[in-house]
């Protein structure tokens, strides 16, 4: 009853996991992301125990591969769920079992996957796919947006629109963009408002805050000022 996808940039590490779906809260039970581990996307009859169970694995040296198929396999209920993982380097593995609703599927490619069920059809995830790759250029949270904005526009969900997520983490242990809309007539629409709403002030402000290698970060406010003002500035000119 959703579709997804989990992307990486090679140059950065960075990961995210983008969502839609015609559910309460899709971005609740389905989006699992550990920095420097990997990211894992549980959906159908969501069992998140998936996402859980799976980036511990992912941290025990456990390939993409190997996880899907450890998880499912320790899983009764394994025909009514579907299931994709990347580990830290962009490896991907996916599963979508045979008691998922039509039409349902996955695809799969280095640095990138997507799956969905209770789609429109295969062309959701085709063009969402599509419109991630033609998207290079773009930051990562806009790249994801738009992916995710081909696929409803190829029908997406079945049933409607209700919730979307987008989760993107850089080198912490917490998110770099955490934006969820749990209930919307058009929860793509305001989740790229949101991210356009992030650009005004959160994205640059959060980056002077204190991290791993520098622990007190930026404590002189007029200087943070100056810096936000600045790159905002070289956004928009470019």
């Amino acid at each position: 009853m959703t579709w997804s996808i989990i992307a990486r940039e090679p140059a950065t590490g960075e990961i995210g996991i983008a969502a839609a779906s015609r559910f309460f809260a899709v971005g609740v039970r389905l989006p699992f992301i550990a920095s420097g581990v990997g990211a894992i996307a549980t959906q159908a009859l969501v069992n998140s125990l998936y996402g859980t169970n799976g980036l511990r694995l992912l941290r025990g040296g456990h390939s993409a591969t190997e996880v899907v198929a450890m998880l499912v396999a320790a899983d009764a209920g394994r025909d009514h769920r579907q299931l994709h993982v990347m580990d830290s380097v962009g490896h991907v593995a996916a599963y979508t079992g045979a008691a998922c609703v039509d039409w349902c599927g996955h695809l799969t490619g280095k640095d990138w996957s997507v799956a969905g069920n209770f789609l429109a059809g295969a062309a959701v995830l085709k063009d969402t796919v599509e419109a991630f790759l033609e998207n290079s250029k773009l930051p990562m949270a806009r790249r994801l947006v738009a992916a995710m904005q081909a696929g409803e526009a190829a029908g997406g969900d079945k049933r409607g629109k209700q919730s979307a997520v987008l989760k993107i983490y850089g080198e912490e242990e917490w998110p770099d963009l955490d934006l969820r809309v749990d209930d919307h007539t058009d929860p793509l629409a305001e989740l790229e408002r949101l991210e356009a709403v992030s650009r005004e002030r959160f994205v640059y402000f959060a980056r002077h805050l204190p991290r791993r290698a520098d622990p007190v970060g930026l404590i002189d406010r007029d200087v943070i000022e100056a810096k936000i003002a600045a790159a905002r500035a070289t956004e928009t000119t470019e």
